[in-house]
């Protein structure tokens, strides 16, 4: 009887550590995940996870800037291109786009021009 008692207490005590090793991993994964706020107006990136629309390994996945259109309750967002109609997409799917200074073309320098000039 009493190894019985010893059985449980040990049973009980594993499953114990187990509620609290989850406790602090779910914890530790929600601080980790960062909260997305779009405004109407924001261009943002599209993530398409079908691959038959992208072929080959190595090209992006995320998908034309889009503009959003509307932000709605809960994280869902409507989003508009020239090229495809408006779409209402959750805001997992979504990344902020930012535009970068234009880039200006490369000089061409000829290598004889190089070694000719004194």
């Amino acid at each position: 009887m009493l190894d019985l008692h010893e059985l449980e207490k040990l049973r009980m005590n594993a499953y114990d550590s187990a509620s609290l090793y989850k406790a602090r991993t779910k914890a530790w994964h929600d601080a980790q995940i960062s909260k997305k706020e779009f405004v109407e107006g924001q261009k943002v990136l599209l993530y398409n996870s079908r691959l038959k629309i992208f072929p080959g390994k190595l090209r992006s996945r995320w998908s034309d800037p889009f503009q959003v259109s509307k932000v709605f309750p809960y994280g869902s967002v409507e989003i508009l291109n020239d090229k495809y109609p408006p779409l209402k997409v959750n805001g997992h799917r979504l990344k902020a786009y930012y535009e970068g200074q234009p880039i200006e073309k490369p000089k061409n320098v000829s290598l004889i021009d190089v070694f000719k000039s004194p």
